[in-house]
């Protein structure tokens, strides 16, 4: 049967979810906590997949894995007992055998936290505008031969109480894409980047290559594959384990407590 579940995690000790010898990562920790219960002996002919890369130090709420097994109740049951502390499944779902959570995904959203009180909200929604449409974003990515022309749907500047969320929806991202586009927004509030500029960027692929603004403030927030999560529990215990690694997190708090935590007096499996 193949199965997808929805996984949240802290991306400060990861070097990024996509799997790299020798190095810690998402897929890595993943792959082995499946290998560890059972579920399947090589991950390639279980067609193991994410719906997408993370950069280093890059949180999720809403990423998507999945892969075929012959035990899918021992997954839902057992997955988030043998996970780290820094990473858990929130939910899960029988799919079709042809079901890739990257190329199902319709819709990815991200969120950029920012809490630099010198930005003008006004400046940063008037470059937020510049976005939505189809650009080519030859110089707010790094391309590595792919096609810099993307489709973004929509951005929008969402106030906190003291702070500011950028939310960015598209169909797909390139490498390092929200980043530099947030560094662009941040430009933008502290008038140090004009419209217009961010603008002949868009519309010629061509000048300046702007910098991807640090990791540790962007959520993979949602992925639209078209399908429905079950919610699953991880037992009191853990839970306690995953809530005192958002302590570890405090200077990120407003980052990291964006990121749900099952409560098992919500579902209980175990």
């Amino acid at each position: 049967m193949r199965v997808a579940f929805l996984v949240a995690y802290f991306g400060t000790d990861f070097y990024g979810s996509q799997v790299q010898p020798g190095l810690r990562t998402v897929e890595g920790d993943m792959v082995q906590a499946c290998i560890r219960l059972g579920l399947f002996e090589d991950w390639r002919d279980a067609g193991f997949a994410f719906s997408g890369r993370t950069d280093r130090g890059v949180h999720a709420r809403g990423q998507i894995c999945a892969f075929t097994t012959s035990q899918p109740e021992r997954a839902v049951t057992k997955l988030n007992a043998v996970l780290p502390h820094d990473c858990w499944c929130q939910g899960w779902a029988k799919t079709d055998a042809a079901f890739h959570p990257r190329y199902c995904a319709r819709r990815r959203t991200y969120r950029y936290y920012l809490h630099d009180p010198l930005l003008d909200e006004d400046l940063l929604a008037e470059a937020a505008a510049c976005f939505p449409g189809t650009h080519d974003f030859s110089c707010f990515a790094r391309l590595e031969g792919k096609n810099p022309i993307r489709t973004i749907h929509a951005v929008e500047i969402i106030p906190e109480a003291d702070f500011l969320v950028v939310e960015i929806q598209g169909e797909s991202f390139l490498w390092n894409m929200v980043r530099c586009i947030a560094t662009s927004l941040i430009e933008a509030g502290k008038g140090q980047m004009a419209v217009a500029d961010i603008r002949a960027l868009l519309a010629t692929g061509t000048g300046r290559h702007l910098p991807p603004a640090p990791p540790d403030a962007l959520v993979l927030w949602d992925i639209d594959c078209g399908i429905e999560f079950s919610p699953m529990g991880m037992g009191n215990r853990r839970r306690d384990a995953v809530t005192e690694q958002r302590r570890r997190y405090a200077s990120l708090k407003k980052v990291t407590e964006c990121i749900p935590i099952p409560d098992e007096r919500e579902h209980r499996r175990e």
